[in-house]
């Protein structure tokens, strides 16, 4: 990630964040329709989970100047998905919801560019927990 992707993603968060509880349910909707397989792995109630969604992917943009610092938590989050039942092709279905609810909620400031920034920064951090998790599991 450059530096200019992360000034990109954590200025386009701040626009999210006053909404993140349409964002949340715009993100779980999408994912259970594009996976409706992981519909399981997830609580009846979901309003727990949407606001640990939103809380780790504000952690996760915050932190993202200062990645050595959040790693570890990155990795833990990993090592505890192995707990969920969670394989290493659910974090495609993730990147996919997480990049629709972002043009749903962002709209026409969803440039590519911006898209692009948020695929590499996912993409980071997902292969930095499926590494722990495979890790954890051996």
């Amino acid at each position: 990630m450059t530096p200019e992707q992360i000034s990109m993603v954590q200025d386009s968060f701040k626009k999210v964040a006053p909404i993140s509880d349409v964002a949340a349910d715009i993100f779980y909707d999408r994912l259970f329709e594009i996976a409706p397989q992981v519909r399981e792995l997830f609580p009846e109630d979901m309003s727990g989970q949407k606001k640990k969604l939103m809380q780790m992917i504000a952690t996760a943009v915050n932190g993202l100047t200062k990645l050595e610092e959040i790693l570890p938590a990155v990795q833990d989050l990993g090592r505890r998905h192995n707990d969920y039942g969670v394989v290493a092709e659910h974090y495609d279905y993730v990147g996919a919801a997480l990049l629709f609810a972002l043009g749903k909620g962002l709209g026409d400031e969803f440039t590519e560019e911006l898209k692009a920034a948020w695929a590499e920064t996912y993409g980071t951090l997902a292969s930095v927990m499926i590494d722990a998790q495979k890790a954890a599991a051996a």
